[in-house]
């Protein structure tokens, strides 16, 4: 009975997280077999979806389900050609690093939260190229650079494993949010947040004026996940990470996130002269720095990574030709690359957790010792270096097809894909043979075969490679066939198979990639002393060193700026900043306020006038900061007096606590302070100081005006005054609405009061006492007539006035 397409994405997308928060707790209770357990989790999902194949090679399967409709955004997620091979390719190869892992990291005491980082991570991938929404994706994008920056620091005790991970979480992050700006963008271009509902828009969107931002910004995000040329560098510091980490992060997860997001946009974004040439340049360039990169080192795990690197800018650039046989030739190397290149990581864990070193200088004769190893190692490099009747030989053929016959640029470009092809050669023969072959040398471990559950996944990983090949018919037709139609627009139609015709110009392109790696691997001990000797003092890292060390000298020097402790400055920018913005306001809702008639004042209303004048100028022109604070009272007194001769006794005698407060405040806190010393400051600060408070007070005048000039909303006045009494059987209204409309603002802004004064307990006793009595009014057990004895008595039934009423 086939599983729905909804419940198998769902289970895709969710279960490698559920398998994450249970890792910890089932490596505690079973210790390294609870890694073979968790291995179902992804060889579940690859099952599943393997049954999918059929019907997404019929079409495209959309899922969706409701996630913030206001804003047009759900979760969608969609099932194609594409989606399907990428899926397939990280829980298969997701599952054996798994289990390769319980093995790798035997008696590791955090290895239940590695495993825990692992399959996150993997979800997070799953998602990212299940995810059909934007937004979705993103989520997905930035979720594996957070689970790789775990992984890729897992050794924290390791400086170098630190600065790795906080450098690919920098670079990663910031292609990120270009990718954020991007989808951002492209929702507003073409007016939703799904990539399906896109479908068809792609000429409209090419000769729109927002293409070159859109293809900017989404080319940065790729370049920097996928790291090219100038991102590359974080990749091979990556390698801090344990072995299985690497296997994974280079093969099927993380660096392919970029490829992928360029194979899904190419229907939308690619075909034009920008596309085309930028992803070639930069794929090109990317190539061969990789392979170059990758020719001079001699740890086993670096040259991988370089190697990958060079892969990584053959993808971009055979995306960027566009061309029916590029795409097919980025897909089905695609799966060779993700096939043999986990597999040699996990034999070179193999090799280094037997023998204790990885490089290859120091490594050879392991062929007895090591023969399953040996058989695994030569395998994947057979596809690596793509001769029959390895799937890399087939993609290798398919990529110099698409450059074949195509002019003087694609003469250039199958140049460099020879070049490139050629070191990445070499380096398969030196990798899968050099450590293997010839006198065995001494080692810190006597080498010996690694564990059978290790050994699993590096020799079924190279089977694969020749199985995928020998079924390379059936895999058109299910799995590169759809993947190619996704990525194009259009159903495919080349064929995908062995054929050796020696007058093919891309079979004489293979002779010569095979001949040259000869002579690289042949000359590749002199080769790279001569390129260590080429070594300049600076590279890509030591400039991402002096790009983060001029963020903090230019952060320190911001921060001497703005926050240099004189408190006069800081009231000066707030109330500066404060008045201009309070002023262009007005001036773009049309200019200043009418003024309003001048009213007939009382008596006693023109003497609290000039005492409030009075008062200011006490403040203005005493030379002593005491009478300054006491002549600041006198301000607070007239308001006070204003408020009761307008008829507001309570807010009246609030404003008298308020002052008297205020001052005894000063009194005792400020008893440090010469409050008698007199203020010295120049005619030019004295000029400024008056400038700035004329035009805040200035603004905030006209600003009240303007409001004034407004009619009045009286609804949340009048439903005050109609439900006071009603709901909180209490007539002052005011204190109505301070304890018990708004009971729990005004209970955390007495235990703010309470605890910065040094009563923080107090504070928190009171909380957890008044809290029943706050609820229970709003639950309706008890009325504000019963506060506070009857808190914890028999309930009082709500009034039923209370029924439906809301407020406005």
């Amino acid at each position: 009975m086939a599983i729905p397409a909804d419940i198998t994405t769902l289970a895709t997308v969710f279960a490698p997280f559920l398998a994450a928060a249970v890792a910890p707790f089932l490596v505690r209770r079973l210790g390294p077999l609870a890694a073979s357990i968790l291995a179902l989790v992804p060889l579940g999902i690859f099952a599943l979806l393997a049954a999918q194949v059929g019907d997404v090679a019929a079409g495209p399967l959309h899922i969706r389900y409701p996630w913030a409709p206001r804003f047009g955004i759900d979760l969608t997620f969609t099932l194609d050609g594409l989606s399907l091979l990428f899926v397939l390719t990280i829980s298969g190869i997701g599952a054996l690093v798994v289990l390769y892992s319980g093995a790798y990291l035997r008696g590791h005491p955090h290895l239940g939260r590695f495993l825990a980082f692992m399959l996150a991570f993997m979800g997070a991938m799953l998602g990212l190229v299940l995810a059909d929404d934007l937004v979705l994706l993103y989520a997905f994008w930035e979720l594996t650079a957070v689970t790789s920056f775990l992984l890729i620091g897992f050794d924290h005790t390791r400086l170098a494993a630190r600065r790795a991970a906080i450098q690919a979480l920098l670079i990663t992050s910031f292609g990120g949010l270009a990718l954020l700006v991007g989808a951002i963008v492209l929702r507003q271009v073409a007016g939703a947040w799904d990539l399906s509902a896109m479908a068809g828009q792609g000429a409209a969107l090419r000769r729109g004026a927002a293409y070159p931002l859109l293809f900017a910004l989404f080319a940065l995000a790729a370049f920097t996940k996928s790291a090219q040329l100038p991102f590359q560098f974080w990749l091979p510091n990556a390698m801090e990470a344990p072995t299985p980490v690497s296997a994974f992060l280079h093969s099927a997860a993380m660096v392919q996130a970029g490829v992928y997001l360029l194979l899904r946009l190419s229907p939308l974004l690619g075909g034009t002269a920008l596309w085309t040439t930028t992803l070639a340049l930069f794929g090109g360039a990317t190539l061969l720095w990789g392979g170059v990169s990758a020719l001079r080192e001699s740890d086993l795990k670096l040259m991988l990574a370089h190697s990958t690197i060079a892969s990584l800018g053959l993808f971009v650039l055979l995306i960027g030709i566009g061309t029916e046989a590029a795409i097919l030739g980025a897909i089905a190397y695609f799966l060779a690359h993700a096939l043999y290149k986990a597999g040699l990581f996990l034999t070179v864990g193999i090799i280094d957790h037997e023998t204790g070193v990885r490089d290859i200088t120091a490594l050879a004769g392991l062929r007895d010792k090591m023969a399953l190893a040996f058989i695994a190692a030569m395998l994947a490099g057979l596809s690596m270096f793509g001769v029959p009747p390895a799937l890399g030989y087939l993609a290798k053929e398919s990529t110099y097809l698409a450059v074949s016959g195509g002019g003087l640029l694609m003469a250039g470009i199958a140049i460099v894909l020879v070049l490139g092809n050629a070191a990445l050669g070499a380096l398969a023969l030196a990798i899968a043979a050099r450590p293997f072959m010839g006198p065995l040398l001494s080692t810190p471990k006597d080498p010996r075969e690694g564990p059978a559950v290790m050994l699993a996944g590096t020799v079924l990983l190279g089977i694969a490679g020749i199985a995928a090949a020998i079924l390379s018919t059936w895999l058109m037709t299910a799995l590169i066939g759809p993947a190619i139609a996704a990525a194009t627009g259009r159903p495919a139609s080349l064929h995908f198979g062995f054929s050796f015709d020696l007058l093919n110009p891309a079979f004489g392109l293979s002779l010569a990639t095979w001949a040259l790696a000869a002579v690289i691997f042949w000359r590749l001990d002199h080769l790279r002393t001569r390129l260590r000797r080429l070594d300049a003092r600076w590279s890509f890292d030591s400039a991402y060193d002096g790009l983060i060390a001029g963020i903090v000298i230019l952060a320190g020097v911001v921060t001497r700026t703005v926050q240099h402790g004189r408190l006069s400055l800081y009231l000066l920018t707030l109330f500066l900043v404060a008045g201009l913005g309070v002023g262009f306001a007005l001036i773009g809702q049309g200019g200043a306020p009418a003024l309003p008639a001048f009213p007939q004042l009382t008596a006693p209303q023109w003497g609290v006038a000039a005492l409030a004048v009075a008062g200011l100028a006490a403040v203005l022109f005493t030379p002593s900061l005491l009478t300054a604070i006491l002549a600041l009272g006198v301000q607070g007194l007239a308001v006070a007096l204003l408020y009761l001769l307008v008829g507001a006794p309570d807010l009246s005698f609030t404003q008298f606590m308020v002052e008297t407060l205020s001052l005894v405040v000063l009194a005792l806190v400020l008893v440090r302070l010469r409050l008698d010393s007199h203020q010295r400051r120049s005619p030019a600060t004295i000029v400024r100081d008056g400038i700035v408070a004329m035009l805040t007070g200035g603004a905030v005048t006209l600003l009240l005006l303007r409001i004034l000039e407004k009619p009045l909303d009286n609804r949340l006045a009048d439903f005050f005054a109609a439900n006071a009494e009603t709901l909180a059987h209490g007539h002052n209204i005011v204190n109505v609405i301070l304890v018990d409309f708004r009971g729990l603002d005004t209970l955390g802004e007495i235990s703010v009061v309470l605890a910065s004064g040094g009563l923080g307990w107090t504070s928190w006793l009171l909380t957890i006492c008044a809290w029943p009595c706050t609820t229970a009014f709003w639950s309706g057990t008890v009325s504000r007539s019963t506060w506070p004895g009857s808190c914890f008595s028999t309930p009082i039934p709500r009034p039923s006035s209370w029924t439906g009423t809301r407020l406005p």
